[in-house]
């Protein structure tokens, strides 16, 4: 990726932040333009929770508005942003960027989107965790069994191969999956998973 940004929003302490990775010549444009008021990346992460690839912004007035000027720093306006929901909530949006053509794009966004996901949600955790509200992110009950399947899929293993290696159902390790994502209030498999590891309740291997 050329560049990363994220921005998140914490009511616990009702503190925002933001890190990128833009030039500082693109960030004071961004800011004199309040082009954070317009940016369609900023809006679609507030109502969606799915990954949002950029592609499908390009043709609104506002994504070529913010995006044309960004091409005259050399930014490039190919992308995704991934939205984050924690369980106190808080919120997130991670961004990528690069220059690059749609069929290179495509073939790159299939190889990182898993891991960006993870990492997003591990990324926003961190940043939410810190100072005061680091009070208030308590460590979730997970059952020793719960645990123990969030650590197999850490390690790539699907459904059917935990419930051979721990002798149980498909269907009970998905019951296990539900019950650690509900406890961790996360959306995805993924995004329990690089919770889990973010509050070292597993490792990564």
């Amino acid at each position: 990726m050329d560049h990363a940004a994220y921005a998140g929003f914490n009511p616990v302490d009702n503190s925002i932040h933001g890190v990128v990775t833009y030039p500082d010549a693109w960030k004071l444009h961004y800011v004199e333009q309040a082009f954070e008021t317009i940016d369609p990346t900023l809006a679609a992460a507030a109502t969606s929770t799915s990954v949002i690839d950029w592609h499908r912004l390009k043709p609104t007035d506002d994504f070529q508005r913010v995006f044309r000027d960004a091409a005259e720093f050399g930014i490039g306006s190919t992308g995704l942003t991934i939205p984050v929901r924690g369980a106190y909530g808080d919120s997130g949006a991670f961004s990528v960027v690069r220059k690059c053509s749609e069929a290179e794009w495509k073939q790159q966004r299939a190889e990182i989107i898993s891991g960006l996901q993870m990492r997003a949600a591990n990324f926003h955790d961190r940043i939410m965790r810190q100072g005061r509200s680091m009070f208030f992110m308590r460590q979730p009950n997970l059952s020793a069994r719960e645990k123990e399947v969030l650590q197999w899929v850490a390690a790539g293993k699907s459904q059917t191969d935990i419930g051979t290696i721990l002798s149980i159902s498909t269907r009970t390790v998905e019951v296990h999956l539900r019950s650690a994502r509900e406890k961790l209030g996360a959306l995805t498999t993924s995004h329990a998973v690089a919770r889990a590891i973010g509050m070292e309740i597993i490792y990564p291997l």
